[in-house]
């Protein structure tokens, strides 16, 4: 995570709570309807993206798949679709190891890095994953899933983008820079 300070083991089991719980508020009471059949624009990658990005690929891939199973629970489980949302925390937590976000820094690279890294690990998750995993466990139509997926890939990867930026670089202003603060004289 950050070269300042390396969660403890409690901070991400308790991360993941939080985590699985508010992708599962955000998922099920804030998507936003699309043209596709059971597809939505969907938020709650933007909080996932947060808690992989300040608590590694593990917290990431067990709120994603936490967090989309208590949301398809109360519609019907789709497995397929559950593991892609973990492969999109593990994926996105591995490619900004290392990042500097706790320290205050989330300018230039590290912005561009994130963004970069959310678009590959969406294109992981919705192109290949969830279509292939549709494919091989329910025997779904090829071209269905590849666009359902195709449609995915897209609109997640715009709202991780934006919402994801957006909320990295307030928390990213929040914290005290090292050096920043002077002693009164």
């Amino acid at each position: 995570m950050s070269s300042t300070h390396t969660p403890s083991p409690v901070a991400k089991v308790v991360a993941t709570g939080i985590g699985a719980a508010l992708f599962f508020v955000l998922g099920r009471f804030v998507a936003i309807p699309s043209p596709l059949p059971n597809t939505t624009i969907s938020l709650q990658y933007a909080v996932l993206a947060l808690f992989a990005v300040l608590y590694g690929p593990t917290v990431g891939a067990l709120s994603g798949f936490i967090g989309h199973l208590l949301i398809d629970a109360t519609w019907g489980i789709w497995i397929s679709w559950e593991i892609a949302s973990g492969v999109f925390g593990l994926v996105l937590g591995l490619l900004v190891l290392h990042n500097h976000v706790r320290a205050g820094d989330f300018k230039g690279w590290t912005a561009l890095r994130f963004n970069l890294s959310v678009i590959l690990a969406h294109a992981v998750s919705w192109l290949l994953v969830a279509p292939l995993g549709d494919i091989l466990i329910y025997s779904e139509p090829a071209s269905k899933v590849f666009t359902q997926g195709a449609f995915a890939f897209v609109s997640n990867s715009v709202t991780t983008c934006v919402v994801g930026s957006i909320i990295l670089a307030i928390y990213a202003r929040s914290r005290t820079r090292a050096g920043s603060l002077k002693a009164e004289e």
